[in-house]
């Protein structure tokens, strides 16, 4: 993911006045800010917060906290403990919110919001709605037509991207690794060809377990990245291949666990692999020679070569 940065677009003491449709919505210094408070009345504001580090809260999130009419988190009492430490003092209506309630929270939340309330979404670390509570509430929200916005913040799976080591151009999130063996085995077995960098939560106890799994479907020689207690006191990364890290963490492992895994590396593609596609083609009134260069355009091979393999396929 990246973005191109423009100009400052600052103007020099010798440039010429603005025109008059910049001006118009040009503020003088001394108007006061248009965003000067965090929260919107009758928006629902989802706020990421430290993954680890109390230090990463924005002030913004300092700000909603103090701001909000109605909070909704994960943990109530990790999110009095965090506005502790933040020393912010939440004198909002607090309310849990997590995964077991949140199909019944959803629709009083959004009632909330179109009360008029300022209300305030949190889970215990990270980004709301990213395997934590969320998804429904947002869901829910929009399809009653109340806003929703982003307090960005951080974020345990683009960390661990950023520190891994692996390519980063290209990635998929796939949450937790399913716990039951069989569905773990398909999981796994669906993203053995994925060419992106993939990134996972996995619980300490069965990331041993885990790692040895992917190495049997991925292959053993794979790349991936153990991170383990990001932003925290003992913030460890561990690279190297799949086998070797399931044989490290096999006596045990303990904290918050993302683990970052190399995408499938490409595929050499062979004439013989896709003679079939050409042959198909004169079977349906093609000549062989306009059918091997229409398989060429399609897989990147050579014409001649895939000409030749469908004549050597007839005999």
């Amino acid at each position: 993911m990246s973005s191109d940065v423009g100009p400052d677009g600052q103007h020099g003491t010798d440039d010429p006045e603005p025109d008059a449709a910049v001006a118009a919505t040009t503020e003088p210094d001394d108007a006061p800010a248009a965003h000067s408070a965090t929260m919107t009345p009758g928006v629902i504001l989802l706020a990421a917060t430290p993954i680890g580090d109390a230090a990463d809260a924005p002030p913004r999130l300092r700000r909603a906290l103090e701001e909000a009419d109605l909070v909704a988190a994960e943990d109530t009492r990790r999110l009095r403990a965090l506005a502790a430490r933040l020393g912010v003092r939440v004198t909002g209506r607090l309310l849990s919110f997590h995964e077991h309630n949140e199909h019944e929270r959803a629709p009083e939340l959004v009632r909330a919001a179109q009360d008029g309330a300022r209300v305030l979404v949190v889970s215990d670390a990270g980004m709301p709605s990213v395997s934590d509570p969320g998804y429904r509430l947002v869901r829910t929200a929009t399809d009653a037509g109340v806003g929703v916005s982003v307090a960005p913040g951080p974020s345990a799976v683009l960390t661990a991207l950023a520190i891994s080591g692996l390519a980063t151009d290209r990635f998929c999130f796939e949450g937790f690794v399913p716990r039951r063996a069989g569905d773990r085995a398909r999981a796994l077995g669906a993203l053995a060809e994925e060419p992106r960098t993939m990134v996972f939560f996995e619980s300490p106890h069965r990331l041993a377990g885990t790692l040895a799994d992917m190495a049997r479907t991925f292959g053993a020689d794979r790349p991936a990245a153990v991170c383990r207690e990001l932003t925290k006191t003992y913030e460890e990364v561990r690279r190297g291949a799949l086998a070797a890290l399931a044989a490290w963490a096999e006596p045990g492992v303990r904290g918050e666990i993302t683990l970052v895994v190399a995408g499938a590396p490409p595929v050499a593609a062979r004439a013989e692999d896709h003679v079939d596609q050409v042959l198909a083609l004169t079977d349906g009134g093609a000549r062989l020679k306009d059918a091997a260069a229409t398989v060429a355009a399609r897989t990147g091979l050579g014409k001649r070569e895939l000409y030749q393999a469908a004549l050597e396929r007839r005999g």
